[in-house]
């Protein structure tokens, strides 16, 4: 072969390499030696698969599930470029009745999407978010053997080192960390024999390219070491966790330190004043007298001028919420949800702000439809009079109670507004 990471070059013989597979694959198991056939990347792989304890008749198990599968997924640094492998290969996929998988950098799945039909015969073989695909688990396969080399590897049929794999076909990329190198995971397509081609490798690769690219768009991640924390649901004032000190900041302050944390790259003096003002005739002169009062009380060297902006990362329970809803991980989101983002502020971007990220923990809640998680955001001091919500429990949980609140909410949205006071 011209290109030894690629599994079967455009015009071979696919019946012929396959069999000439399993004959290989059982020498292998059954003396230890890797007859000539077997391209180098996979026999050496084999012989990684067999020196972790790896039998020929395994199966991967499951690692992670429900909650800790969601709070994991969500953290975890490739989240925020779901989006894009699904905007690339997301069509692809379905469209050829292959899966789209996302792995951690120990092999574990944590997303498997696509063509329903292929997934429901992945499931068989637990080829499922949370399981352990990694090569000393399973032996091997594209997604763990492309973090154990880390570079882009297609594995085809009788390479699988797993019995039950080998009717399968898969290409991987790992995914780099843009500013350490370190891997991070690896995506991969995953279906039939129509995955044999140069391009299904050369397409994961240039999705992963893509992916670091974007990673490298966002800059550092939120909670990167040595970030400062940032409460600001569900209380009036927040609280600063700096260098083991806590600080108690005035509301202002508050206002001040959602929005720059929020804006990494800084924001002007003109834009401060937009974002925290409903009042146009408040002066530069305030703003700048209120600057200076915060830069005090968070010491030196944490808030910096032209543009203002936050000399650290500061990671926020807002950022958290937000980070695990874009990654579908709505009880986890929930879970980090204290309440409504400085309730009492009304501060215009903190207003849209707070709602933007209610309404969409709201909606995501109604279209999961699950009853405990819209039970607990129904009994909640700001979901007690959520109209939408309780109707969705109600749908899926028609307890009496459940029923009677939905009946005296209704009753109270449709009775006539009395006359005002004089």
């Amino acid at each position: 072969m011209t290109d030894p990471w690629v599994a079967l070059e455009p015009g071979a013989d696919a019946a012929e390499r396959l069999r000439a597979l399993r004959r290989a694959h059982e020498t292998f198991t059954a003396v230890g030696t890797v007859p000539g056939p077997v391209r180098p990347v996979v026999a050496d792989s084999w012989r990684r698969s067999a020196r972790a304890g790896v039998g020929p008749d395994g199966s991967a198990s499951v690692e992670l599930a429900d909650g800790d599968l969601g709070a994991y997924r969500a953290e975890h640094p490739l989240a925020p470029v779901m989006p894009l492998f699904r905007e690339l290969m997301g069509t692809f996929a379905a469209d050829g009745e292959h899966l789209l998988a996302v792995c951690d950098a120990h092999g574990r799945l944590l997303w498997v999407e696509g063509h329903r039909a292929t997934r429901r015969k992945a499931d068989r073989m637990n080829f499922v978010p949370g399981a352990s695909w990694a090569e000393s688990a399973v032996g091997t396969n594209a997604p763990g053997t492309a973090v154990a080399v880390g570079r882009p590897v297609q594995v085809f049929a009788a390479e699988h080192f797993i019995r039950q794999v080998q009717p399968w076909t898969c290409a991987a990329a790992p995914v780099h960390d843009p500013r350490s190198g370190r891997v991070l995971g690896a995506v991969d397509i995953t279906g039939g024999d129509g995955l044999a081609h140069p391009h299904s490798l050369g397409f994961v690769q240039a999705v992963a390219r893509a992916a670091e690219a974007q990673l490298a768009l966002l800059g550092p991640r939120a909670d990167a070491a040595g970030a400062a924390e940032l409460t600001v649901l569900g209380r009036d004032e927040a609280r600063l966790l700096v260098d083991g000190r806590s600080i108690r900041l005035s509301r202002r302050h508050s206002e001040i330190m959602v929005l720059l944390a929020r804006r990494p790259e800084g924001v002007t003096g003109d834009e401060l004043l937009c974002a925290l003002y409903e009042d146009e005739s408040v002066t530069p002169v305030t703003l700048r007298a209120e600057l200076a009062r915060l830069r005090r009380v968070l010491g030196p060297g944490l808030l910096a001028s032209r543009p203002y902006r936050l000399s650290r990362p500061v990671v926020s329970d807002v950022a958290v919420v937000e980070r695990r809803l874009r990654a579908g991980a709505v009880a986890a989101a929930v879970a980090a949800y204290g309440g409504p983002l400085l309730p009492a502020s009304q501060a215009p971007a903190v207003v849209r702000l707070r709602e933007r990220l209610a309404d969409g923990l709201r909606g995501a809640l109604i279209a999961r439809r699950d009853p405990d998680l819209l039970a607990d955001w129904a009994h909640a001091p700001w979901g007690e009079d959520d109209l939408e919500v309780w109707r969705a429990l109600a749908a899926v949980r028609p307890a009496a109670a459940v029923r009677s609140r939905l009946a005296a909410l209704e009753a109270e949205l449709s009775a006539p507004a009395g006359p005002h006071p004089r």
